[in-house]
């Protein structure tokens, strides 16, 4: 080839280098989304009463009850008791009383706070998430809290059980349940892709209930006292009210390839009230007045709040068993308790 030629075409090829190499240079292309290699790597906390710490107490400032905020998410809560190996910081976004609905996408407010996973990802755009835990679906059609609420009623009223009227009906609820939080679940996996992350980059870990209480309580505090609940009230919440819960946690989990950590049988022995006169091998809390509350037109209604929820114990026990979940990579696991009575992560095939 002629030596002219030979630079001519060399020249057709180096051009059009040096015009891309010009654009990259001038930055015409957008920068790829997520955070920076160096960012600070975190563990986010999302959903209900459950995860936020109500009944841990030690409630971050602003969450218990000012200006409307009654989230009562505790520093002592469940996150707050997780280690997990490389993870820099915490946050804890869930809220007391959120449904599936708050946790997701949406314009709307949970106790004056705005929605979960748009929160998520102002987090994921800074920090490098690695592990986002929730637990939520128990105030959508079960009302969960409802429920002992009504169980409570029923003791007062000395009438029938009030689990008998859900006995038909549960499961149903259950089952409308499921959509919802499927998708909350959907609604953080897209925050994460939008933010430039992918499924593989992070865990997603969603969590179901442990049963607060249990038949076996001592009379004497089958009342105002601890827990006023009837027997088989109780009964039904243990062996029938959170098992058909957590399976309906588990399908939705399933959907959208999450891991599921099963909390069924986390408070076994443990539950409020079952301790008598000595209250602190409990998890749970007892039925708890905040009588100073009570005084206050703005917070009566919350009086209540703190009942029957994983107290500073719970939180602890439940964060080892999670520590223990997320230094695997099973799917599936359940909380149970070990030979020194400590919760632990065993494998959990049945929930596949």
């Amino acid at each position: 080839m002629h030596p002219l030629a030979r630079r001519s075409l060399a020249l057709l090829v180096v051009i059009p280098l040096l015009a891309v190499l010009t654009v990259v240079s001038d930055h015409r292309f957008a920068a790829p989304p997520g955070p920076a290699r160096d960012a600070p790597t975190a563990m986010v906390a999302m959903g209900d009463s459950t995860m936020s710490g109500e009944g841990a107490g030690d409630y971050e400032p602003g969450t218990d009850g000012e200006n409307g905020d009654w989230c009562h998410r505790s520093l002592k809560a469940t996150i707050d008791r997780t280690t997990v190996a490389g993870i820099d910081r915490r946050f804890n976004l869930s809220c007391s009383g959120a449904n599936s609905e708050q946790v997701g996408l949406t314009d709307k407010f949970q106790n004056t706070e705005p929605s979960q996973a748009k929160r998520l990802a102002a987090i994921a755009r800074v920090n490098r998430v690695a592990v986002i835990v929730v637990a939520v679906g128990a105030n959508d059609d079960p009302r969960f809290s409802d429920v002992l609420n009504r169980c409570v009623q029923a003791w007062f009223e000395r009438g029938a059980d009030c689990t008998a009227t859900l006995t038909d009906d549960w499961r149903g609820r259950v089952d409308r349940m499921v959509p919802k939080v499927e998708k909350a679940l959907r609604d953080i996996r897209k925050v994460m892709d939008d933010e430039g992350y992918t499924e593989r980059s992070y865990s997603l870990v969603v969590q179901s209930y442990a049963s607060p209480v249990a038949p076996g309580v001592p009379g004497d505090l089958q009342n105002l006292a601890g827990c006023p609940l009837r027997t088989a009230d109780m009964a039904w919440v243990r062996d029938t009210g959170v098992g058909i819960l957590a399976q309906g946690v588990n399908t939705a989990a399933n959907r959208v390839g999450a891991r599921y950590l099963d909390l069924t049988q986390a408070g076994a022995k443990h539950e409020a009230c079952t301790g008598g006169g000595n209250p602190d091998d409990e998890w749970f809390t007892r039925l708890t007045v905040d009588f100073d509350g009570l005084r206050d037109e703005t917070r009566a209604s919350h009086a209540l709040q703190e009942s029957f929820h994983p107290n500073a114990k719970g939180h602890e026990q439940i964060g080892r068993c999670l520590t223990d979940f997320l230094s695997t990579s099973a799917r599936t696991a359940a909380c149970v308790a070990d030979e020194k009575g400590n919760l632990k992560a065993v494998s959990n095939p049945k929930a596949d």
